[in-house]
């Protein structure tokens, strides 16, 4: 990281604004990585002859901007720009990820079979005691927690996928490979939230910030329903990109 300028007191310009384009300009230049730690805030409110409210409200607002994320008792790290959830294709986490030259990776909270409940079972059209298998994960971009995916599929289109999934791999190539399951279209409905306690525990966020709730019928060519999905993703790391076309213009 540069060295931080000395700030203009006599301007009109708020003094934490000034520190958060300077740091917001080192962020987007690279000299600030991906990952790499902020100064702490008494070193920022020393070394710019500023209080340490002052300070604390300049990382205050890179964090509202999503660009930076804090983890309390260890510091203030760069998030990196927001990135875009593409409704025009149907892609799965490590996919979406790989195009954007992140890394993808993932933490398993929960890989079982059980009763499907009333929701899954019409999302699926399934009979009344059928199984599915479920799939609960934590899935991060670079280190980066983005967003909590929990995934339900019939277990009767992939009996053995508990013994032959690679949990660090994509489950959209593990269902293409082994049972012939391609996912070709989804419905998927977006709605705003907060983060209950878990989910910001899970996603290194306070509780009560914004998040985005995705709900995610997968179907293959024939129209058959195959997964369904509820997601929770950060509203700091995610923004909604959609193309709108207009017919009949005269």
């Amino acid at each position: 990281m540069t060295k931080l300028s000395q700030l203009d007191h006599s301007s009109a310009v708020p003094l934490y604004y000034q520190i958060q384009q300077q740091l917001l300009s080192q962020i987007q230049s690279g000299a600030l990585k991906l990952g790499e730690a902020l100064p702490p805030m008494q070193e920022i409110a020393t070394n710019l002859g500023v209080s340490l409210m002052t300070a604390r409200q300049a990382v205050k607002s890179l964090c509202e901007l999503g660009v930076v994320y804090s983890r309390q008792g260890k510091g203030t790290f760069v998030s990196g720009i927001k990135l875009e959830k593409d409704f025009r294709q149907v892609l799965s986490f490590t996919e979406e990820m790989k195009l954007r030259g992140s890394k993808p990776q993932s933490k398993v909270l929960s890989f079982k079979i059980q009763r499907a409940s009333a929701q899954v079972m019409d999302a699926l059209r399934l009979k009344p005691d059928e199984e599915i298998i479920q799939l609960r994960r934590v899935r991060y971009a670079d280190t980066v927690p983005m967003g909590i995916e929990c995934s339900s599929l019939p277990r009767r289109l992939c009996p053995d996928l508990l013994d032959i999934f690679d949990q660090k791999t994509s489950l959209y190539q593990t269902l293409l490979e082994h049972y012939g399951i391609a996912m070709i279209v989804a419905d998927e409905i977006v709605e705003v939230g907060l983060a209950n306690a878990d989910e910001a525990a899970l996603l290194r966020i306070r509780k009560g910030s914004p998040v985005f709730f995705f709900t995610r019928i997968s179907r293959v060519h024939s129209g058959q329903p195959i997964e369904y999905v509820r997601s929770t993703y950060r509203g700091d790391r995610y923004k909604i990109v959609n193309r709108l076309t207009r017919l009949n213009v005269s």
